[in-house]
């Protein structure tokens, strides 16, 4: 790590001719970076894969005035430097990195790398006082506003309103499917299945570290069992609801949370204390479970909280009295 420190370079040791260097690979990388999510947009969202393939052949056309640029005034050798050779250079995720990124999530993106583009170019044109540097700096820091504008422009042709709220609609519904609905059914059943086993436990011993351990033990069991039968039962092809192990993950997470949640307050060695904030806890619980379910899934706020507060009080009213007899 630290001779990876030490090998960069700062930017404001760079000579014109490196700077244009870096322009260009940098150029080069947003144009790809833009393709590539193109292709990922093109099966399900071809008005906005368009808008990327517009954007990376902008992209193209700077980069080729930059290498224009760089042959009128330094040769036909372009220097080989990249983001990641220049200290203080705002950096790329790689995209490869980002295989969860959804439709929103990809044009925040692309809005954020031009306009870090341009602040940085702006941000460097500030601090030198070499006029020729300052300009180019300028240009550059103009070219990349430029983009920003022209991604709004593209937006406009290729996205009407009613395209546009499609997609939107389209990566709502997939978000809904993949990780909204099996999250939602963790949530329910890690908040809802666990509170016999808990209370039970706790009633029947008033032991308190007994009871944290019995919840934490159902906890991440119900977590790993709720994880693998969802990504298990449906690879997602024919559903089109989304990778397997992405809603198994959902799922899992969800599950263990929920009978986590009135878990640790067994850790108080208090009974009655622990117990009153357990409670307290699974009625947040439900009442979120209730909330989540009406703005997600559109299912009327009363009957979600009566179908989710009438089973979860009575499967802690089992375990209460299972545990108290």
């Amino acid at each position: 790590m630290l001779s990876a420190i030490s090998s960069r370079r700062r930017f404001s040791d760079l000579s014109e001719q490196e700077i244009l260097a870096l322009a260009i690979s940098s150029e080069e990388d947003d144009a790809s970076i833009y393709r590539t999510y193109a292709e990922r947009l093109r099966p399900d969202y071809p008005a906005s894969a368009a808008v990327f393939d517009g954007m990376a052949a902008e992209e193209d056309t700077h980069r080729r005035k930059l290498i224009d640029l760089h042959q009128l005034r330094f040769g036909q050798v372009i220097p080989l430097i990249r983001r990641e050779h220049v200290a203080g250079f705002y950096a790329r995720k790689p995209v490869w990195l980002n295989e969860t990124l959804g439709l929103d999530a990809m044009r925040a993106e692309a809005r954020a790398m031009e306009e870090q583009a341009a602040n940085f170019y702006k941000r460097a044109a500030g601090h030198t006082s070499d006029a020729a540097t300052r300009k180019l700096l300028g240009d550059l820091a103009a070219a990349e506003t430029s983009h920003a504008s022209h991604a709004r422009a593209l937006e406009a042709t290729h996205l009407s309103g009613s395209e546009k709220d499609d997609e939107d609609a389209g990566a709502r519904r997939q978000f809904i499917l993949t990780w909204v609905q099996p999250g939602l059914a963790g949530l329910m059943d890690g908040s809802v299945s666990t509170l016999a086993p808990i209370f039970a436990t706790a009633f029947a011993t008033q032991d308190t570290w007994t009871t944290f351990l019995v919840g934490t033990a159902a906890s991440v069991g119900a977590g790993i069992s709720m994880g693998f039968t969802e990504a298990a039962h449906d690879d997602g092809v024919l559903s089109g609801r989304g990778s397997p192990w992405k809603r198994g993950l959902a799922s899992g997470v969800m599950t263990t949370i929920g009978g986590m949640g009135h878990a640790l307050p067994y850790l108080i060695p208090d009974f009655w204390t622990a117990t009153i904030i357990a409670m307290i806890v699974v009625f947040v619980e439900l009442w979120a479970i209730a909330w989540i379910q009406n703005k997600f899934m559109e299912t009327p706020f009363v009957r979600a909280a009566l179908q989710v507060v009438l089973g979860g009080a009575l499967v802690f009213a089992a375990g209460a009295l299972i545990g108290g007899g």
